[in-house]
């Protein structure tokens, strides 16, 4: 069977890892947009993007292809907002969460600041699981590359088998 790499991506961090990932894992890479972005810069983009992910809301997702059944194994990238994942995560979840019920899931987030892993806990929580298969907090990667990233990146990806 195969993998998935599921990301949603605003500033680039999460997309530069998530290409990494799935070129390390030979996965597939599904990038997720909602239909209305949201604002990409200034105070607008924390507030509108904070309190989106602190109401958890879901927004409606641009057309995107995905069939749980050729995957055993969902990775799911995303960037920390206000200490949780983003919304258009959460509305990929709640669309196909039972067909995600039976797959192994890993997550990597990443940040600018602190929250990750509140963020990974109320994921867990949304997929009414226990654990993780794996699990990675990057701070700005895109922004400050340095080899303990890529070491953990790696780390991951062999977790992930």
């Amino acid at each position: 069977m195969k993998t998935a790499v599921v990301y949603y991506s605003m500033s680039g961090n999460t997309k530069l890892i998530a290409e990494k990932i799935a070129g390390d894992l030979n996965a597939d890479l599904i990038e997720i947009f909602p239909e209305n972005s949201y604002p990409d810069k200034g105070f607008r983009k924390y507030f509108w993007g904070g309190k989106s992910a602190v109401m958890g809301d879901k927004p409606k997702l641009m057309p995107y292809e995905f069939s749980a059944d050729k995957y055993d194994t969902i990775v799911f990238g995303t960037p920390v907002w206000a200490a949780t994942f983003t919304p258009p995560i959460r509305t990929f979840i709640e669309e196909n969460k039972a067909e995600l019920s039976d797959k192994d899931i890993a997550v990597f987030m990443c940040q600018s600041g602190s929250g990750a892993d509140k963020a990974i806990s109320k994921l867990i929580k949304l997929l009414e699981r226990d654990t993780l298969k794996a699990q990675l907090i990057l701070v700005d990667p895109k922004d400050k590359p340095n080899s303990e990233n890529d070491s953990m990146i790696k780390e991951f990806c062999k977790a992930l088998g």
